[in-house]
Parts: structure tokens; C-alpha cells; sequence
């Protein structure tokens, strides 16, 4: 299988697994909050849902729609990550719209907004960078 469209399908897994964060008891604390840090509302799950659906999809489909994917999405929630570390909201769930600009302890930001910078640079690189070099097969294990 190509290594770009097998990173696409665990996009599909992990964003999947996102959505489903605030339904497995015990993730959450007292204020709805996964992990003490997310404050995941439906909107959110629903943008993870579709971003899985997109991945997957894109993964299905072919190399050329897993690379647009990587690179989009990539973007998207690596720019999103870095305005919420910067203003304390993001804009792909309308944050900076709907709160403003935040003061928050540089450290919550950190931790709040990692996931959405790694994924998204992780997949920027995959879509900009892996995705260059052709042939880049994955075989399993030897």
C-alpha cells in the first residue's frame, strides 16, 4: 500500500477517535473537558468526524486525493494550532469569532492546541514533502 495512503487511514482513525472522546466515561472531567484540557462541544466532534470521513475517503480514492487532503488539511489545523497558541482560540470551530482572544497560561495553551499543530504538520510534511518521493511503499512487516 502507498505510505501516503496509509497515513491518510490513520488520520481517519485518530481524528475518529478525537470525535468520540466526550462519550467514553471517564475522559472527561467535572466541567466536560477531555483530559482536563478540551473543551470539545458537537461542533468540534463534528468537524473531527467529517475531517475522518475526508481522510478516509481521500485514502480510498487515490494518491492524488490523499495528497490534497495532506496538504489542506495539513494547513488548516496546523495554522488553527498556532493562532490558539498565540490568541488562545482557533478559527476552525469559529473560537476567535466567538470568544475573542484569550489570556490563558502559556502552558494550557501548549497542551490545548499540540494536537491540532503536530496532526496538522505531520500531514502538511506528509502532503508537501513524503509525497514527493514516488514509490514510497509501505510492505508491512518483513
Amino acid at each position: 500500500m502507498d505510505l501516503l495512503r496509509l497515513v491518510a487511514w490513520g488520520y481517519a482513525l485518530v481524528l475518529a477517535l478525537a470525535a468520540a472522546l466526550n462519550y467514553v466515561p471517564g475522559l472527561t472531567d467535572a466541567s466536560g473537558r477531555a483530559f482536563g484540557i478540551f473543551a470539545l462541544d458537537i461542533y468540534d466532534d463534528l468537524l473531527h468526524l467529517a475531517s475522518a470521513a475526508w481522510a478516509a475517503v481521500s485514502a480510498y480514492w487515490s494518491r492524488q486525493a490523499t495528497k490534497t487532503f495532506l496538504k489542506v488539511f495539513g494547513t488548516l489545523y496546523c495554522l488553527d494550532g498556532l493562532m490558539g497558541l498565540v490568541t488562545g482560540s482557533g478559527y476552525l470551530d469559529l473560537g476567535i469569532v466567538i470568544y475573542g482572544v484569550q489570556s490563558l497560561p502559556l502552558g494550557f495553551k501548549i497542551l490545548a492546541n499540540l494536537p491540532h499543530i503536530a496532526l496538522g504538520g505531520f500531514a502538511a510534511f506528509c502532503g508537501f514533502v513524503l509525497a514527493k518521493q514516488t514509490g514510497v511503499r509501505w510492505t508491512g512487516a518483513s
